[in-house]
């Protein structure tokens, strides 16, 4: 296949879309046009922000759709007036109607940030954390009507850390979408058919997507799973907790193998090392913590306004 030859679209919204568009317009086709969702409000002020596609590709001189839904005949005919052979979907945000995928000549592919069947839908890499997975990755797949059930065409693969949150698992698979994607359009542009493996029956888990009201701490839980909760949450929505009657969120914290016969939520000690929890089972000790107006401090500043939590108990 002759690489000036293929027309891509892109379609993709958030911060971890970027380094895939990128990627395809470092592969040698011609990106035609980029789709992302229309601009949103955003910061103090609700101004509407464009995406960060949307920015990446005004820089590049791409030009710019932003339609409300891609369900319109409307919408379906500016899309084929653009005559892709192949449609890219890293993160979009909008459903594409059977009608849509089956307008490139070569279909969609999509990338997606889970090893599938596991963690389909919206928040693959903190459902990965919350649910204590040892690995992720990035699959390339052949889009098909289901949501994330087509083929994989190639995959990557990552361990997770105790120490990754939410945000450097996302940057890390952020990056390995853009390398199983560039690889994908390498093969594909040099004649290769790539092939497309199904989805096993088993194992399929749906991330759901994140609901704010998750971020609330419950002590009597054990501390792993709490230390997995205010990881994934890390940046967004935000552990949040009581330290001693004060509301706080949580932004660091670990599990300290500790028995105790304390009430859940208690101070079990506070030092330079942290602020101690009881848990369900076991102590969480909290080093990053944010007070309400204030910014995220360590757990040394925050006994330094409140010096009384390092009285012995």
């Amino acid at each position: 296949m002759n690489s000036p030859g293929l027309r891509l679209v892109f379609a993709g919204t958030p911060e971890f879309s970027v380094p895939c568009l990128e990627a395809c317009r470092a592969s040698g086709a011609a990106v035609v046009a980029v789709y992302t969702q229309p601009d949103r409000p955003a910061g103090r002020g609700r101004k509407l922000t464009p995406s960060p596609v949307k920015q990446a590709a005004l820089a590049a001189g791409i030009t710019v759709e932003q339609p409300e839904s891609l369900r319109s005949a409307e919408a379906q005919r500016l899309l084929a007036a653009w005559r892709p052979d192949l449609l890219v979907v890293v993160a979009y945000g909008l459903i594409l109607p059977c009608k849509v995928l089956a307008i490139p000549r070569l279909g969609c592919w999509n990338v997606h940030a889970s090893l599938l069947p596991r963690w389909r839908g919206a928040a693959p890499i903190q459902r990965a954390i919350l649910a204590g997975d040892a690995e992720s990755g990035v699959d390339l797949m052949q889009m098909e009507a289901g949501l994330d059930t087509g083929p994989v065409l190639l995959e990557r693969r990552t361990p997770i850390s105790r120490e990754d949150t939410g945000g450097s698992l996302h940057d890390r698979l952020s990056a390995l979408g853009a390398d199983v994607l560039a690889e994908g359009l390498r093969r594909m542009l040099a004649g290769e058919t790539l092939a497309a493996t199904a989805q096993p029956d088993a194992g399929v888990v749906y991330a759901h997507k994140l609901d704010k009201a998750e971020a609330k701490l419950d002590f009597h839980r054990p501390a792993l799973e709490l230390e997995r909760q205010v990881r994934a949450f890390d940046p967004w929505p935000v552990a949040e907790g009581e330290i001693a009657g004060e509301p706080l969120r949580i932004w660091a914290a670990q599990v300290i193998e500790r028995d105790h016969h304390a009430a859940p939520g208690s101070v079990l000690a506070a030092s330079r090392d942290g602020i101690d929890l009881a848990c369900g089972h076991g102590a969480l000790r909290v080093t990053s913590l944010q007070r309400a107006g204030g910014k995220r401090i360590g757990a040394v500043d925050y006994l330094n306004a409140r010096p009384e939590l390092r009285q012995p108990r």
